[in-house]
């Protein structure tokens, strides 16, 4: 739904302002036309897009290179997890270009829970939280995540660069571009003068690719606050995408309390706590169901010190995900009952736990909003698959979901390939475009009300 003042004027006429405001906002470089919107120009099936609105195409269009501009900008600043310096400085220029579209904007500190098995209480990257009343009725809310997996220093071995239609740089398609994507959404929706929604929220967090430890309670809070959440990771790879599930994530830590003794003169004095670690892991690393989408990789461990000593403590993590909340429990009940039996006599054998991460579960709100996202794409003559099923990966939307006033929908980054790879991380250009208009029509359907479920 158009907001009256820019249904009041006519089509030639807004879709000259958009073109002029964009101008305005960003130099506009000579970038060769995408598919998308060569594809306007022509007949065939795209022609039926007519009923898709022009001038909201022609400014989507517009912003293709000041959209890549900013993701320059933002690539070129290292943020990894715990690059606290980098996710600060990322986050004051965040801040001030959403204090620039004229929001609200504060900088909150995340810190992990001290119950956290790796990071026990540690500072985390800080989150930025915008607001911005409108004349709607709904609220919604957008999000991504600014840290990426990548340690400080990295960026010298991928800078940023465009080939063809690919753009490549550390953390691009996850999650950089989603961050961009947010920030073009609401520039286009400002120069519309498009305000009709209740209330625009953006939140950006620091701690996403390390479970959101500190950021969960954040983002559950908001999802009972706002009528939609929409959640901006990559959104396909070789076809256009939104999610209705992801995956559950748990962290299991074992420690293993052996004796130590000399590994020449008397190693039989000794409890070899690698032994016993490895006993277990051996033990354990079947214990998934494929058929079920529970799987347990062991990742981490640690042992020993001197090479002379028989080791007397020992440790491994695992990463645990599950289709499901309930699975987890299995998982758990399952390593609980194997540490039980030992290799090693007179050795300890402790587990800790974790629930990292629930799973999203869709409700009717979120089918609604996929559908009509579906529609929309159509609107511009392009296929957009709704996936409905986890396929291993967690995100923020299971938080956002997990006391959800009205829907939530995932993956409305753009395509990309290679996330987690620091030589073959890129996004497709041409998915710009077709993204910010769907991502700003969601807005304002929603935001009216004109979705209903």
């Amino acid at each position: 739904m158009i907001p009256p003042l820019y249904r009041s004027i006519t089509r030639a006429r807004r879709n000259a302002i958009i073109i002029a405001s964009f101008c305005a906002i960003g130099a506009i470089g000579p970038a060769a036309p995408s598919a998308w919107a060569q594809s306007a120009e022509q007949g065939g099936r795209a022609a039926v897009a007519a009923s898709g609105d022009a001038g909201l195409r022609q400014g989507a269009q517009a912003q293709v290179q000041p959209f890549l501009d900013t993701l320059r900008e933002l690539v070129e600043i290292e943020s990894g997890s715990r690059d606290l310096e980098g996710l600060k400085r990322l986050s004051g220029v965040l801040a001030q270009k959403l204090k620039a579209a004229d929001f609200q904007v504060e900088v909150l500190p995340a810190r992990a829970p001290e119950f956290h098995p790796m990071l026990k209480g540690a500072e985390l990257g800080p989150m930025v939280y915008a607001r911005k009343t409108g004349r709607g009725q709904k609220k919604v809310l957008l999000i991504a995540h600014m840290d990426t997996v990548y340690p400080k220093g990295t960026l010298g071995k991928q800078p940023f660069r465009v080939e063809g239609n690919r753009a490549y740089g550390l953390g691009i398609a996850d999650d950089k571009a989603g961050v961009a994507l947010i920030l073009h959404t609401v520039g286009l929706l400002r120069s519309l003068g498009a305000d009709d929604y209740a209330e625009l929220g953006v939140l950006f967090n620091g701690d996403e690719e390390i479970g959101s430890p500190g950021s969960a309670a954040m983002l559950t809070e908001l999802g009972s606050q706002y009528d939609a959440v929409f959640s901006f990771e990559g959104g396909g790879g070789t076809r256009d995408m939104v999610r209705l599930a992801t995956s559950s994530i748990a962290i299991a830590e074992l420690k293993v309390k052996g004796r130590a003794s000399h590994a020449g003169g008397n190693p039989e004095g000794g409890r070899n706590a690698i032994y016993e670690l490895a006993h277990q892991i051996m033990k354990t690393r079947s214990f998934g169901n494929d058929a079920k989408g529970l799987k347990i990789n062991w990742t981490v461990i640690e042992g020993g010190g001197v090479r002379n000593v028989i080791p007397a403590h020992a440790s491994a993590i695992a990463d645990i995900r599950s289709l499901n909340n309930e699975d987890l429990d299995v998982m758990e009940k399952a390593l609980r009952e194997a540490i039980k039996e030992r290799l090693i006599p007179d050795t300890e054998v402790e587990l800790t736990f974790y629930r990292s991460r629930p799973a999203f579960v869709a409700n009717a709100a979120s089918v609604a909003m996929a559908r009509h996202a579906q529609t929309v794409f159509s609107e511009i003559g392009l296929p957009l698959e709704i996936r409905d099923r986890a396929t291993g990966g967690g995100t923020d939307a299971a938080f956002a979901g997990l006391r959800p006033k009205g829907g939530v929908l995932e993956s409305f980054g753009l395509r990309g390939f290679g996330a987690h790879s620091n030589d073959n991380e890129y996004i497709i250009t041409d998915s710009i475009a077709p993204r910010l208009y769907l991502a700003t029509r969601m807005v304002l359907d929603v935001g009216s009300a004109k979705v209903k479920w």
